[in-house]
């Protein structure tokens, strides 16, 4: 006799709901992925670095034309909302106070990994391709590189360039972004 274990997978207001009665923490760095509540990794020096270095590049490029969301989250559907480190968004006068984003307000998603690469390309880059999210870049701490995943087709990337260290990263779908990789990795 075998024993199945079954799972219960919490929506988004669920999740908040278990933040209002305090079994979420403020404390608690976690996110929804299909349905779980999964613990983020801390944010080692180096990646946190990468994101401050990304902030201010990408608010020096973007100007008015796009808002620069910094480890906010974005609701893919009603059993997602990871937290990426950041996103690009269509601007919004409210800058998204009434409802967080979702991918139809997202231009990019970038996620900044280190310890946590093999989650953020294995889970989190083909959860924003199923969520229609056109364009995603990772990266990549360890190897000194940026992925951009782009070209989606039937909710999966078809493309995936890499960029290192002396090359310029060039979005292919936010017109006129493009930064040099060592101002990206310090």
């Amino acid at each position: 006799m075998s024993a199945e274990l079954e799972t219960r997978r919490f929506n988004v207001t669920e999740y908040y709901r278990m933040a209002e009665a305090g079994v979420l923490t403020p404390d608690d760095r976690v996110e929804l992925i299909e349905g779980e509540i999964i613990k983020m990794s801390p944010i080692g020096s180096p990646h946190a670095a990468c994101v401050a270095r990304l902030a201010r590049l990408l608010q020096s490029v973007a100007r008015e034309k796009v808002i620069v969301w910094i480890q906010n989250p974005v609701r893919l559907d009603e059993f997602s909302e990871p937290v990426p480190d950041l996103a690009l968004l269509k601007p919004r006068k409210d800058y998204y106070a009434a409802r967080h984003p979702t991918p139809a307000d997202a231009l990019l998603v970038i996620e900044v990994a280190d310890t946590s690469l093999l989650k953020d390309r294995n889970i989190k880059i083909p959860l924003y391709a199923r969520a229609c999210i056109v364009e995603t870049w990772l990266v990549n701490l360890p190897k000194e590189m940026i992925e951009v995943y782009s070209d989606l087709h039937n909710g999966k990337y078809r493309k995936c360039r890499k960029f290192k260290r002396s090359e310029v990263v060039e979005s292919p779908g936010v017109q006129g972004l493009s930064l040099k990789v060592n101002e990206i990795l310090g």
